[in-house]
């Protein structure tokens, strides 16, 4: 397949999952994958991440809310939730762990936790 279907591929992937975002694609040479940046309506990063040339999600996701600051940290292999993601909120941080799709534990800390400050920074 040449780069321009690839690419034409997971533009139209783009389309179905945040069909009104603004995006920016390019094959990465070095790990074929397509890296893929998301803009909230003001311009600012909303999501960054990564998709395997069959289009499925890969390595870690990060999403941004609108004012920049990091909202959630996700991990995928080959399609799958993996590893531990964080989901930041202005009082807490959720910690969930997946394991092959599936949760296996959740944790919460309050923001002025010890715990929270370490993982989060």
């Amino acid at each position: 397949m040449n780069k321009n279907v690839l690419m034409l591929f997971a533009f139209l992937i783009g389309m179905v999952s945040f069909a009104q975002q603004e995006r920016a694609l390019k094959l990465n040479d070095n790990t074929n994958l397509i890296d893929v940046t998301y803009f909230h309506d003001n311009g600012v990063v909303s999501q960054t991440g990564s998709y395997t040339l069959d289009g499925k999600l890969q390595g870690e996701w990060l999403s941004f809310d609108t004012d920049g600051n990091k909202s959630a940290s996700a991990s995928y292999d080959n399609g799958k939730k993996v590893g531990k993601w964080f989901y930041w909120t202005d009082k807490t941080l959720k910690e969930v762990d997946y394991t092959n799709n599936a949760i296996v534990s959740v944790n919460d800390w309050k923001k002025d936790s010890k715990t929270s400050v370490a993982l989060r920074h």
